[in-house]
């Protein structure tokens, strides 16, 4: 029986109050070379729930809360993937196996938003499309984006630059064009 398998099987026979932990896709080995659907792990699952279930005071409140989600979705499923030792940018892990590019990172990142969408985790925010800047015809750079409901305001929500499990960065989308220097990050 596969690890999805085995996790569904002990999602069902748990109590009926707790909601099935959802699949998603996950991509990996730069480009998204290798990618696979996975159940995600019910303690994984768990925390995220426990964490964005109630409305937070504001949205800035709630991008917090969501970079912490996706540091818990990363850790929790590098795991299985084998991207658990991914190491931050390009650079760093080159060669290794399950090291990802900023287009893995933003496409399982949008992932992991649009499951927290679809159930109904997000109060302040909405799933944006990713976002590419190309400031140089070789260097360019994808992010993840969230649209505040309360004023339009665009956020990337990149973890290319730190390694896997920690919280990506945040930052208005305007300035993530500009390349500007993610802010400070606690993690980091």
């Amino acid at each position: 029986m596969t690890p999805s398998a085995l996790l569904l099987a002990a999602w069902l026979s748990g109590p009926a109050s707790a909601p099935p932990p959802p699949l998603v896709n996950v991509c990996w080995d730069y480009g998204c070379d290798r990618s696979e659907r996975l159940l995600v792990p019910a303690d994984a699952w768990a925390d995220v729930r426990e964490l964005l279930q109630a409305p937070p005071p504001n949205p800035r409140t709630e991008r917090a809360r969501v970079a912490t989600a996706i540091a818990r979705f990363e850790a929790a499923l590098g795991a299985r993937t084998g991207t658990d030792a991914d190491l931050h940018g390009n650079l760093a892990g080159s060669g290794q196996p399950g090291q990802m590019d900023c287009i893995d990172e933003s496409r399982n990142t949008t992932g992991y938003l649009h499951v927290l969408a679809e159930h109904g985790l997000l109060h302040w925010h909405d799933v944006g499309e990713r976002r590419k800047r190309a400031p140089w015809l070789f260097d360019q750079h994808w992010t993840a984006v969230l649209v505040d409901r309360t004023d339009g305001s665009r956020w990337a929500i990149d973890s290319w630059h730190l390694d896997n499990g920690l919280r990506p960065y945040v930052q208005r989308l305007e300035a993530w064009l500009d390349g500007d220097e993610p802010p400070p990050n606690p993690d980091a």
